[in-house]
């Protein structure tokens, strides 16, 4: 199902390489993913979250803090039979890992090639890539539910890559998401807005399903730490606001979340 990011033919696995009838090829790392996000699509060096912000996600979400949305996923998959699913902006791959459970075929797609090495190491019936969404690296209608979780939604490469009748699911933080975290790192906090989202693929997309999900959580001084590295409040806070925060243990606060699902009309 693999696109090649030069000449958008199909590529085809051989032993550790992946190539295109065009004779463009790309090698698998040894941690087992494959790099298709080629030097003309970068916007710069290292795309992406940055290694500490991997680390922080990596650590917090092992700890199971987010595991409810986990298993709500889960469970909207099973119910799905789908046998084809592209995880964009798949990150450390902690989502990604659940999900291959109940399809046939499975691919993660990030743009930081950090957090695809990550991921590679979780689970090797997974087709990891570092790649962008701008040109998901899939063929045409090859794929039966994209998803996108706390990730960009490029709409028109979702049309593109989704074969008829496919399903677009989506996770957005509900409005009162980590409110008590930001209310204590910002003067002023603005709730999320995830009916945007239902605006946004209102023209090309149905709604066929919208969930909320809460967890309630009781963090340490390390988890705090890694939840703030995760999100965009670490470069966004204030400093001082941070550091104090991040002295606190048993810090009560809800992860609220908003898990749309689409079908393509």
């Amino acid at each position: 199902m693999l696109m090649c990011p030069v000449c958008r033919e199909q590529l085809t696995l051989n032993e550790r390489t992946w190539r295109c009838e065009n004779a463009h090829s790309f090698d698998l790392a040894k941690q087992g993913y494959v790099n298709l996000h080629v030097v003309q699509h970068k916007h710069s060096k290292t795309p992406g979250d940055t290694v500490e912000s991997v680390t922080a996600r990596r650590e917090f979400l092992s700890k199971g803090h987010y595991a409810p949305l986990k298993n709500e996923i889960e469970n909207i998959l099973k119910t799905l039979n789908q046998k084809t699913l592209l995880d964009i902006g798949c990150g450390e791959g902690y989502y990604t890992d659940a999900m291959q459970q109940h399809v046939e075929h499975c691919i993660g797609v990030d743009i930081a090639k950090t957090a695809v090495q990550r991921a590679a190491k979780l689970n090797r019936e997974i087709t990891w890539v570092v790649g962008t969404g701008a040109i998901l690296p899939v063929q045409d209608k090859s794929i039966g539910i994209c998803t996108s979780l706390f990730s960009p939604i490029p709409q028109q490469e979702i049309l593109r890559v989704l074969k008829k009748d496919g399903f677009c699911l989506v996770v957005t933080p509900a409005p009162q998401h980590l409110y008590a975290m930001r209310e204590a790192l910002f003067d002023q906090v603005n709730l999320h807005e995830p009916n945007k989202f239902v605006q946004q693929l209102q023209d090309h997309f149905t709604l066929v399903e919208q969930k909320r999900v809460e967890a309630p959580l009781t963090l340490s001084s390390e988890d705090l730490k890694n939840l703030i590295a995760m999100t965009p409040y670490a470069y966004k806070a204030k400093p001082e606001k941070r550091q104090q925060l991040e002295k606190q243990n048993n810090f009560e606060v809800t992860a609220c979340f908003n898990i749309l699902l689409f079908i393509k009309k």
